[in-house]
């Protein structure tokens, strides 16, 4: 199939060789361009314009919030594609957003599939995402093989694409309450003279067993949080997002305005480009841990 694959930060590099490795022919595109040459000598295209990779069957994005999903895919990207072929948006966006390009493909007769994934880059590269899918059954079934490359699993989420967008953005949310769980908990520990590896081994190996609590734990218990797999600011940006949804349909999120404002803390102290479990980090500090 030919695909064109729009935006290879930390996450899309390893989707769009994922492409590339399953035998597709994609033509690949990034704002800073040093990005596309990894893959250039897997056998990528590059293209010199995002508008200049959407010529073919199926665009994928993956692109880093609002502003950019509006200035690429609104802006150059949409009026490119031919009626018919299929837009697979990965990105986290928010809800008002989604529908004006629900709208916009509608009045083209291209297809859109909302497809957010979860997982880090190396899972990714992977090709080990978890995907939430929603779209019209046509343009899912169209794109269903290139989602099964991509993840271990595809999870539907019906015809309306706003349906697999408020999933994703919930579950980013769930995500930062589970690190900013520990981080509070093990700041507690560390308190009383139990390390942070010692607790949070003890939880993910045990009552907490899973991917989030494992990896994050295991982060903030060996203080790891460069490079990031998921940077502070998208951590703001996402939970930011759901608090606009939640707004929306009158749904009180109290915990998310907490998350919000320690997020806000992070930043404001210089952490923003720091891997989001570094939230550790402000526990640690309003606890004075470093001065006992």
């Amino acid at each position: 199939m030919r695909i064109g694959f729009i935006g290879l930060g930390a996450m899309g590099a390893g989707m769009a060789g994922s492409l590339i490795a399953a035998g597709h022919e994609v033509t690949v595109w990034n704002r800073s361009p040093e990005a596309t040459a990894p893959l250039k000598e897997k056998g990528a295209r590059v293209a010199a314009t995002a508008a200049q990779a959407a010529g073919g069957d199926v665009v994928h994005s993956m692109l880093a919030n609002d502003a950019a999903v509006r200035e690429v895919i609104l802006g150059s990207v949409l009026d490119a594609m031919p009626a018919g072929s299929v837009h697979v948006n990965h990105a986290t966006i928010s809800i008002a957003l989604a529908r004006e390009l629900i709208a916009a493909h509608a009045a083209r007769q291209v297809g859109y599939v909302a497809a957010p994934v979860f997982g880090r880059p190396d899972v990714a590269a992977a090709g080990q995402l978890n995907i939430a899918a929603a779209g019209a059954p046509a343009a899912v079934a169209r794109v269903q093989p290139l989602l099964d490359v991509l993840g271990q699993k595809v999870w539907p989420m019906g015809d309306d694409p706003v349906r697999a967008h408020i999933v994703k953005i919930a579950g980013n949310f769930m995500i930062a309450a589970a690190i900013e769980s520990m981080a509070e908990a093990s700041t507690l520990t560390r308190a009383y003279g139990v390390s942070a590896g010692d607790f949070l081994g003890l939880m993910s190996g045990s009552l907490f067993a899973s991917p989030i609590f494992r990896t994050y734990g295991g982060l903030i218990a060996d203080e790891r949080y460069s490079p990031a797999g998921f940077k502070m600011t998208l951590g703001f940006k996402d939970v930011g997002l759901a608090r606009s949804a939640a707004e929306a349909e009158r749904v009180p999120m109290p915990f998310a305005s907490v998350i919000h404002d320690n997020f806000l803390e992070a930043m404001a102290a210089g952490d923003g480009d720091l891997d989001w479990s570094a939230l550790a980090r402000v526990a640690e500090g309003r606890a004075n841990l470093k001065n006992r």
